[in-house]
């Protein structure tokens, strides 16, 4: 029986990783895996060696402060990925630790097949980092276009496969009227997939929440997150005593809430992806502190955080950063969209032009698994 050993190292890997391999099982359903995953991986009946939450670092102070324990789970997973001895490879994302663990599990046995899912953002820093990948790597699936030229220019096997989050694959109408009546309009709010996000989010999210609430009494808040931060979302929101706001996990009801949304607050990342996908206006906000920014801040050669915004050349959707990322501001950007409903319709008829090259003619999922089942 083959083997494949699936690798990530935060919730969104997770979810991305899922969908290959969902596909991949249907293609080939006698394949044996083990992974470092979540709950997505989780529900197709593949087993974790731990929780995520223990690789999961946020910024570079973090990453520093917890730098031995790091260093261990590589350690760690390195010799469970050597002792299940698989065929194939796949980590997908988090470079700073898939590609630390790949590369140490291709030293010590090169008959592997080591390929990647999402590749490392050399166009945006450390470019430099794909001269030491094609030392390790078999194959790099692509999410964007652009990408190739910098791994082709060194001969790394590459294969622009699309983006799967931008790909419709709910067909049934799904009946929300047990989480919210229909005569409210909703805003959905994306606070992010770790905990240091959410703690430092959240507040921020709430008050501006209650300034919404004062102008408007028709919306209804919910907040898109995972099982594990469900409840301490539920907490944060019940301490402030917010009736029009709920938190809903399932993935199902989640997209199809959102698609039902007027409008969606995010932290910026990969879910602001699945916003445009689903035709909502949005804004993208975050904020880590002042040392982690300006590590950042010196290191980064481009000018927007967001996909959409750095592939335009411009601000399509309104980016909220730092200091910038606060309640008042928050409020008067989704005020203004709110008041002003042409903004909306400029904003979405822009990022569809932008959206539509991520795209390619066959499911990526089903690209992707195709290509690991011909290694």
């Amino acid at each position: 029986m083959k083997k494949i050993f699936v690798l990530t190292g935060e919730p969104s890997g997770d979810k991305l990783a899922s969908k290959i391999i969902a596909n991949l099982k249907s293609l080939k359903p006698d394949i044996e895996y083990l992974s470092v995953g979540g709950e997505c991986l989780k529900a197709l009946g593949i087993k974790s060696l731990y929780d995520l939450n223990e690789v999961t670092y946020l910024g570079f102070t973090n990453v520093l402060l917890n730098i031995f324990k790091i260093k261990k789970k590589i350690n760690e997973t390195v010799n469970k990925i050597i002792e299940f001895n698989p065929d194939i490879l796949f980590s997908v994302d988090s470079p700073d630790f898939t590609l630390r663990v790949a590369e140490r599990v291709k030293k010590l046995k090169s008959n592997i097949k080591t390929i990647h899912y999402v590749a490392p953002q050399v166009w945006v820093w450390r470019e430099h980092r794909v001269k030491r990948l094609k030392n390790f790597l078999d194959h790099i699936l692509l999410l964007f276009p652009f990408e190739k030229q910098y791994f082709e220019k060194e001969n790394i096997n590459c294969t622009f496969v699309g983006h799967p989050l931008l790909e419709d694959n709910e067909k049934n109408k799904i009946d929300i009227r047990n989480v919210i009546s229909e005569d409210k309009k909703i805003i959905s709010i994306f606070s992010g997939s770790r905990s240091s996000e959410i703690n430092v989010l959240t507040p921020i999210l709430l008050k501006f929440i209650k300034m919404l609430e004062e102008k408007y009494n028709e919306m209804h808040f919910i907040f898109h997150t995972t099982n594990e931060h469900r409840e301490t979302l539920k907490n944060l929101i019940s301490k402030e005593e917010i009736k029009n706001c709920d938190v809903i996990s399932d993935e199902k009801i989640k997209s199809y809430i959102l698609k039902k949304s007027t409008f969606a607050v995010a932290k910026s990342g990969t879910i602001s992806l699945e916003i445009c996908n689903a035709n909502i206006p949005s804004i993208i906000i975050y904020k880590i502190n002042f040392i982690n920014f300006f590590i950042v801040k010196m290191l980064v050669k481009i000018k927007f955080a967001n996909i959409v915004n750095i592939t335009a050349g411009k601000e399509i959707i309104p980016e909220l950063l730092q200091e910038k990322c606060n309640a008042k501001n928050i409020f008067n950007k989704v005020d203004e969209f709110l008041t002003n409903p042409d903004l909306s319709t400029n904003q979405i008829n822009q990022f569809k032009e932008i959206i539509k090259d991520f795209k390619t003619d066959k499911s990526s999922d089903l690209v992707s698994s195709v290509l690991i089942n011909s290694l």
